[in-house]
């Protein structure tokens, strides 16, 4: 796994091994940011359920402004720092070790806004969903932010999102993989 393009171009990134985790693969990178690039310049980033932190990375690289890292895993946590190091992208991320409810509340508290939230939770669980509520709820999506779901599980998470206030603008489908980008009603 590397970063594709920016100031970190070509930096191959250490990931986290185990079956909690899979890394975001350079195939669905690719098309997912030649989508979302004219949102990232001096932007700020939410990278939620982190992992090895390459969203959120690959943002940094491509200009955006403020990147922010949540994993509850220790060692997930110990990679994205590695990884923030070994990229220089120290100075414009911050990290936070804990659950995403927290986490969600402790940007609240910092009245922080984003402009893209990426939402890559274990498959086979309610995350995103539960995130999506709490992030509206909170009100930490900026006006014209987006959020993007990875899932495998297209219909389960579109069925949840129907009972949200929230537009599926497109789903792109890579394999197993989809992505869902979201933004706000009105």
């Amino acid at each position: 796994m590397r970063i594709i393009s920016g100031s970190a171009r070509g930096t191959k990134l250490v990931t986290l091994l185990g079956e909690n985790t899979r890394p975001t693969l350079d195939r669905v990178k690719e098309p997912l940011f030649s989508i979302i690039q004219n949102k990232i310049l001096d932007s700020t980033v939410l990278d939620l359920f982190s992992g090895s932190g390459a969203l959120g990375i690959e943002s940094l690289s491509r200009g955006a402004k403020t990147a922010v890292f949540c994993d509850k895993n220790k060692e997930a946590i110990k990679i994205i720092s590695k990884n923030i190091e070994k990229t220089k992208l120290k100075e414009s991320s911050i990290i936070i070790n804990d659950d995403y409810i927290r986490c969600l509340e402790i940007l609240r508290d910092k009245n922080m806004k984003f402009d893209i939230i990426f939402l890559d939770p274990p498959y086979k669980t309610n995350f995103a969903i539960n995130a999506l509520k709490r992030i509206l709820e909170l009100d930490l999506l900026a006006q014209n932010g987006i959020v993007i779901i990875e899932t495998d599980e297209e219909e389960r998470n579109v069925e949840g999102i129907k009972e949200i206030n929230i537009n599926i603008d497109k789903i792109k489908k890579y394999g197993r993989v989809k992505l869902m980008f979201l933004s706000r009603k009105g």
